[in-house]
């Protein structure tokens, strides 16, 4: 069942792609030849670009190692919504900044990182809100708020952690080649002309045996591109990237692991007792055992909560 998620959605996403790319490439035409009719896009406004790589190291039980270049864009989701070029379903499929803040306890600005989707395709597997506080006349970074999706199973899970090496259980199947056991170890920092992301998995057996990093500078104002242009085709080289790797890893004999749901239906309670494990490494227990519906927001009472929800097929612009 899950190859064939997975073929359809290839299949699915390269009929648009080549559809929704003529269309692009007709419209730059008619910039070039047509430029004072064409009116001018402002994607400047709430939105600062970065370039960099993207680099995964995988230790055991065996090593593969590889990176590839990735562009991003950090939105300011309070500026912004009304001047990207994008689909409205695009905003709504992802937190508001009302949103990000109810769940980061934040007055601030709220900042969305992410890889916008590209003549008809979204591939974003970690995007990350940067939550500011107000305080005076000054704001500063006080939380962020992880969104991962794993599109071939159509799921995203959002939980807020600390921007300095926080420690969160894992609480999605992200790749077919790992299981569910284990601790997301996650550390940015404020984005500025630099971007840093690190991601590493804490596991009871392997140690840790995976690390994720995203390093990126910030385009310069005075090359600033137009975002459909800047944006062209990165989220489909990242799905090509990752599931090329996949295809490495499953000819090096790595075991494959199927979905928890098919096994393991209480996994994500499981996320929750050892979320309360990590917070509160003394306690048994903490505010009785109540657990809410796997689509509303389950927090084990000391401030970080899971929202576990489908995520929007990846070709639906």
């Amino acid at each position: 069942m899950e190859i064939i998620y997975l073929l359809s959605s290839i299949i699915t996403a390269s009929v648009t792609t080549v559809f929704l790319s003529l269309r692009l490439a007709l419209q730059s035409l008619l910039r070039v030849v047509f430029p004072s009719r064409c009116s001018k896009q402002s994607d400047k406004n709430g939105v600062v670009f970065y370039e960099g790589v993207v680099r995964h190291v995988r230790r055991r039980p065996i090593f593969h190692a590889f990176e590839y270049p990735v562009r991003y864009a950090l939105v300011d989701l309070d500026l912004a919504t009304a001047a990207l070029s994008l689909p409205s379903s695009f905003f709504t499929s992802h937190l508001s900044a009302d949103e990000a803040r109810r769940i980061a306890h934040t007055n601030g600005p709220v900042f969305f990182l992410t890889i916008p989707p590209s003549v008809g395709y979204e591939q974003n597997p970690l995007s990350v809100y940067y939550c500011y506080n107000l305080e005076e006349s000054t704001s500063h970074l006080e939380k962020c708020i992880a969104e991962v999706t794993n599109s071939p199973w159509g799921e995203r899970v959002y939980f807020p952690f600390d921007l300095d090496s926080d420690v969160v259980p894992k609480s999605l199947h992200v790749s077919p080649f790992m299981d569910m056991h284990g601790n997301w170890k996650m550390h940015t920092k404020t984005p500025g002309e630099d971007l840093l992301l690190d991601i590493s998995v804490q596991h009871p057996d392997l140690g840790n045996y995976f690390t994720a990093t995203l390093k990126a500078k910030k385009v310069r104002s005075s090359q600033t591109p137009i975002l459909a242009l800047f944006f062209w085709f990165m989220p489909q080289k990242v799905a090509i990237w990752i599931y090329w790797q996949a295809l490495k890893l499953w000819w090096k004999k790595v075991a494959f692991v199927s979905h928890p749901k098919y096994h393991n239906p209480k996994y994500k309670e499981e996320v929750l007792t050892r979320n309360q494990q990590l917070r509160c490494p003394f306690t048994e227990k903490h505010n009785g055992n109540e657990q809410p519906s796997p689509e509303t927001n389950k927090s084990t009472g000391d401030g970080r909560c899971f929202v576990w929800k489908d995520a929007p097929w990846p070709w639906r612009y």
